[in-house]
């Protein structure tokens, strides 16, 4: 039973302090940010820059998985992508994908070595 105790900050008598209740909170909030706000605003800021730097030339895939070439970058957040030689689409930039795209382009540089 003490360990109980200990364990959820409580005195015998069974009501907890009102400084240990703002402890585990304060610890809650911690935790979420560290495993669930903070990766998410890292992984936003890297899709971020990957959208500002691409170019001609760039091999990407969309969020619906269609894979590409970028033959031309637009002014108005768009591109045009060659999906297959002399056949092109008009998309909305924010809908390359980060982790495909990266994933691809790893697999077309093992495939030339």
């Amino acid at each position: 039973m003490q360990l109980m105790n200990i364990f959820l900050m409580m005195d015998p008598s069974g009501k907890g302090s009102s400084t240990s209740t703002l402890f585990l909170m304060g610890m809650m909030i911690l935790v979420f940010w560290l495993f669930m706000i903070r990766p998410q605003a890292k992984k936003a800021k890297q899709q971020k820059e990957f959208i500002n730097k691409m170019q001609k030339g760039d091999k990407v895939v969309t969020i619906a998985g269609i894979h590409g070439t970028i033959y031309k970058v637009n002014d108005d957040n768009t591109l045009m992508l060659e999906v297959s030689p002399g056949s092109y689409i008009k998309i909305e930039k924010s809908t390359i994908s980060l982790e495909w795209s990266k994933n691809q382009s790893k697999g077309t540089t093992t495939e030339t070595k």
